[in-house]
C-alpha cells in the first residue's frame, strides 16, 4: 500500500478508537495509551500523526462533522431537489444510523461539554451549528423570504438539535431517535403550512 494510504488509514483507525475510548470512558478519561490500546498501536504513532492528545481529539470532532457533511451529501447528490425535499434531507443527514450509535452520541455529548472549557473545540462546535443554520436557511428563504426563512432555520435547529440530544440521553434511544426524526419533519411541515406554502409530495 502507498505510504499515503498507509498514512490515512492508520489516522482512521485513531479516530475510530478516540471514538471508542470516548464513548467507553468519557473524554476526560480517554488517555493517549487508551487510544491507542483500542487502536493496537502505540502510543507515539499519536504524536506522529496528530501531534498528541489534543489534535487527535480535534480531528476526531472534524470526523463527525464531515459524516454530517457528507450524510447530506449522499442525499442531495442524485439531482435536483426542491426546498421542501432538502429540509427533509437535513434533518435525515442529523438522524443517521452513524449519528444515533454509541460512539458518536457519548463522543458529540462528550465533546459539547468539553467545549465550554476549550477553545478549539468551541470554535469546531461553533462551525457544526453555523452550517446547520445555514443549510435550513438556503432551503427556506425561497419558500418564506429573507427575514422569516432565518427565523424559521433557528427555530428547526433547535428542534433538530433538542431532539437529538434528548433522544441521545433517552433510556430508549433507537426509538426516540426515530420519533425525533419524524416530530422535526412534521414540524416543518406545519411550519410551512403556517406560511401557505404547500407541502410536497
Amino acid at each position: 500500500m502507498p505510504i499515503t494510504g498507509i498514512k490515512d488509514t492508520r489516522r482512521k483507525q485513531l479516530i475510530d478508537a478516540t471514538l471508542a475510548s470516548v464513548a467507553e470512558y468519557g473524554l476526560q478519561n480517554t488517555t493517549i495509551n487508551s487510544i491507542s490500546r483500542l487502536a493496537g498501536m502505540s502510543s507515539g504513532i499519536i504524536s506522529h500523526y496528530f501531534g498528541g492528545k489534543q489534535g487527535l481529539i480535534e480531528a476526531t470532532v472534524r470526523q463527525l462533522l464531515d459524516e454530517l457533511k457528507q450524510a447530506l451529501l449522499s442525499r442531495t447528490d442524485g439531482g435536483p431537489t426542491s426546498p421542501q425535499q432538502r429540509l427533509m434531507m437535513i434533518v435525515e443527514a442529523n438522524f443517521t444510523e452513524f449519528q444515533r450509535s454509541r460512539p458518536a452520541t457519548k463522543s458529540w455529548l462528550s465533546f459539547w461539554a468539553q467545549a465550554m472549557h476549550d477553545p478549539s473545540l468551541a470554535r469546531l462546535q461553533q462551525v457544526n451549528s453555523q452550517r446547520l443554520i445555514s443549510n435550513l436557511t438556503y432551503s427556506f428563504r425561497p419558500l418564506l423570504g429573507a427575514e422569516p426563512g432565518r427565523i424559521a432555520a433557528r427555530q428547526t435547529a433547535a428542534m433538530i438539535d433538542g431532539f437529538w440530544l434528548r433522544s441521545a440521553l433517552s433510556a430508549s434511544p433507537e426509538q426516540d431517535f426515530r420519533d425525533g426524526e419524524q416530530l422535526c419533519k412534521a414540524f416543518i411541515t406545519d411550519l410551512l403550512q403556517h406560511h401557505g406554502v404547500t407541502p410536497c409530495h
